[in-house]
């Protein structure tokens, strides 16, 4: 259930508290998910994702992050969070899934590479999340070069291991034609980490044993059971 405000209609009316007074059906809508398959199939969900944006702590967006947290402390996947780091409110995903008894560590704040502000930055980290760098090649949002510059400067402050690694592209979308993509973010695309990110953080003093940390290590303990 992914909203920047409002939830979905089948759900105003049940829930705790609500007409139909039962417990949260998208703790139970999540949990089937990823113990018995998606819609009917065997193909269990991995993880869990959620989002909060501009709009703040909706109470749509709140009842969906509180589901989200429950439904991980009953099954033990991971999290990641669609966060506008603008408003700072990857602090507020972590207070809300805490309080829900989620596992910050199982926890990405996604977009924080949009940001540079170091110091919102390394709160998230100390929280215990893996902060997501993840939008490399949109330039349109945060230049290469201060993306490039935030990284090299966690890392060298020893917060390696509180970063993943990625660009948020996609096989297909239909938001605008191929050309005006490719004329807008050219290098928003599947290998640009791997041709371009890579070598400039080498280049810049980030080491082997980091970037395999950012790329390998971290990836896999967050999907560890």
């Amino acid at each position: 259930v992914y909203t920047y405000n409002d939830i979905p209609f089948q759900f105003h009316y049940t829930g705790p508290g609500l007409l139909f007074d039962v417990r949260e059906p998208m703790v139970d809508l999540f949990v089937k998910d990823i113990k018995d398959g998606i819609a009917g199939t065997d193909i269990r969900a991995s993880f869990l994702k959620c989002a909060i944006e501009e709009p703040g702590l909706t109470p749509g967006v709140e009842r969906v992050m509180r589901a989200v947290g429950q439904a991980q402390v009953e099954t033990g996947v991971p999290i990641t969070v669609h966060t506008n780091p603008h408003t700072e409110s990857g602090l507020v995903a972590q207070k809300v899934l805490a309080e829900e008894g989620a596992d910050l560590s199982k926890v990405v704040i996604g977009h924080s590479g949009d940001s540079t502000d170091l110091d919102y930055l390394c709160a998230l980290a100390d929280a215990g999340s893996l902060l997501g760098m993840d939008r490399f090649g949109l330039d349109v949002l945060l230049p290469f070069e201060e993306r490039v510059n935030t990284v090299v400067e966690l890392a060298r402050r020893g917060y390696a291991e509180k970063m993943v690694l990625a660009h948020d592209a996609s096989c297909f979308i239909d938001w605008f034609s191929s050309e005006a993509k490719a004329a807008a973010v050219p290098n928003w695309n599947f290998t640009h980490i791997s041709d371009q990110v890579i070598p400039t953080l080498l280049e810049r003093g980030v080491t082997e044993d980091q970037i395999n940390t950012m790329l390998v290590d971290n990836p896999r303990r967050y999907f560890e059971s």
